[in-house]
């Protein structure tokens, strides 16, 4: 694939004394997070798509066969991946809120922990698309700067590239390409593997469409740069002598954007891809099916460094003989910008349960960004009007949700049969909510506490959306026959508008 790239500044912070005298032999750590994507990776069996870069790494590392989010949403998602403690523990649960709050003690990022022990944190690559500087987490923070969690957030000390004279080092790389965005005809326009819409297999929710097929593909094709950018990362590595001691820990920060997927509790959402791979230090061809939570990778993190973890952290090392695995995974869906929920999922190898606490509405919520998003949902709008959707495809958009949920995934991986009243299998209801129980009765859930509003800022994209259906109704046309007008530049006119007429 042709790759374009964004370059943004450089900035460090000067090491201190004991980053100077740190031992060499201690590993660098390059965490990747892949944004919205669920396990639709070749090596996953995602059908045509081509992943080499990404197969390569899990042939000669581990691959993480039943990995799950603690929720399906972006910032709640790396709330706990910073932490290593479940988001609703920490009220970090709700999408892009508490930004003014500082972590409750005794909580504190990785960084600040990977810091201590000599490594130089870094932020981003120059190398990928846009830079890779997100962070999105849900409590007071900075990008550059230090940490005590009282006067001073800042979670690195520089950012824009790796070098031999940071290690150790903790770079933490997000490749944006996979998020929906304006970029998306781009890329495809630019690939030498353009997928064929005739090529891919859809899931039974999804009505089989022009549209729909086409829209996947372009998923698949940001799912081929993405692996692109992996192996630039990989090369400057190489390049700088730094591969062999460097880990490697690749993994989704939630599941896709799509129907069922990214902002659900379903298999589309939580299931996620995860790869570790560490020439000196791991050695390689194994598929672990151990349940593994997206909080984990903090664990793993830490250890790795040497560093000792706190009594406080949910989070488990997937990386050392685990005498005593995860029987469950506790997932969790709360605010996604104006739409507020709280559904939650227990995870095992064989079932998933969900509860939803709030049912009065729709999965199909005509969440105001996610209306520039989804093009399968408009376009399975107008066939539901017209009554030509199957049953399942139709029940996306039933006007209620239902208080439980229970799958076999093990029989019916796409979760197309709710079994909670099944008389086979009761003793596996009982069971699911017991694991429910069980984590409540050890946690606070915060996201069962009642809102504060005034900390979850409303997003702009609620009254963009009421101002196109009165100013610019062909826009909302557009978007009703799947296609994508262009979020960003929508945004930033609007923005201008509202502005000047202030």
């Amino acid at each position: 694939m042709l790759a374009f790239f964004i370059f943004v500044g450089c900035h460090s912070i000067k090491k201190n004394k004991l980053q100077q005298n740190v031992e060499t032999s201690k590993p660098n750590i390059l965490f990747i997070l892949a944004e919205d994507i669920s396990i639709d990776l070749e090596c996953y069996g995602m059908q045509a798509v081509k992943t080499p870069v990404l197969n390569k790494l899990a042939a000669n590392g581990i691959q993480f066969m039943n990995a799950f989010g603690n929720n399906s949403i972006c910032a709640p998602s790396r709330s706990n991946m910073m932490t290593g403690v479940h988001q609703n523990i920490i009220n970090a649960q709700h999408h892009r809120s508490n930004r003014n709050i500082p972590l409750a003690a005794p909580y504190k990022p990785i960084t600040s922990y990977l810091r201590d022990v000599g490594y130089t944190t870094i932020l981003g690559n120059n190398i990928v698309k846009g830079g890779s500087k997100k962070i999105d987490v849900n409590f007071k923070h900075k990008p550059l700067g230090n940490w005590n969690g009282k006067t001073e957030f800042g979670l690195f000390d520089k950012q824009g590239s790796f070098e031999t004279e940071d290690q150790p080092f903790f770079a933490q790389v997000t490749l944006a390409v996979t998020h929906r965005g304006g970029w998306w005809n781009m890329i495809r326009e630019k690939s030498t593997h353009k997928v064929n819409p005739d090529d891919v297999k859809l899931p039974p929710h999804y009505a089989d469409t022009p549209e729909i097929r086409l829209d996947w593909a372009k998923y698949l094709d940001q799912i081929e740069y993405m692996d692109h950018e992996v192996q630039l990362l990989l090369e400057d590595l190489e390049k700088k002598g730094m591969r062999e001691n460097t880990i490697i820990i690749f993994i989704g920060d939630n599941g896709r954007a799509n129907i069922r997927g990214k902002g659900y509790l379903y298999a589309p959402a939580l299931h996620l891809p995860l790869i570790v791979n560490w020439p000196a230090g791991l050695s390689g061809g194994k598929k672990d099916t151990r349940l593994v939570a997206s909080a984990d990778v903090a664990a793993t993190i830490l250890e790795t460094a040497g560093v000792e973890l706190p009594a406080y952290m949910t989070s488990k090392n997937i990386i050392k003989k685990d005498t005593n695995p995860r029987t469950y995974i506790y997932s969790a869906r709360d605010l996604w910008d104006e739409v507020l929920e709280q559904s939650r999922a227990i995870t095992t190898h064989k079932f998933r349960y969900i509860k939803n606490n709030i049912t009065k509405q729709s999965y199909d919520a005509h969440q105001a960004y996610l209306e520039f998003y989804r093009p399968a949902v408009h376009i399975m709008r107008g066939l539901n009007a017209k009554g030509q959707l199957t049953e399942l495809q139709a029940s996306f958009f039933n006007p209620t949700k239902e208080v439980e949920e229970l799958y076999d995934i093990m029989n019916d991986p796409f979760e197309t049969t709710n079994l909670i009243d099944a008389p086979n299998y009761s003793s596996a209801a009982t069971q699911m909510r017991m694991y429910y129980k069980d984590w409540n009765s050890k946690h606070h859930d915060f996201g069962l506490d009642a809102i504060n509003w005034k900390n979850c800022p409303p997003p702009d994209a609620v009254d963009l959306v009421q101002w196109l259906k009165k100013e610019r109704p062909e826009i909302i046309q557009q978007m009703e026959q799947g296609i994508e007008p262009g979020f960003g530049k929508l945004v930033k006119a609007f923005r201008k508008l509202t502005t000047e007429n202030k």
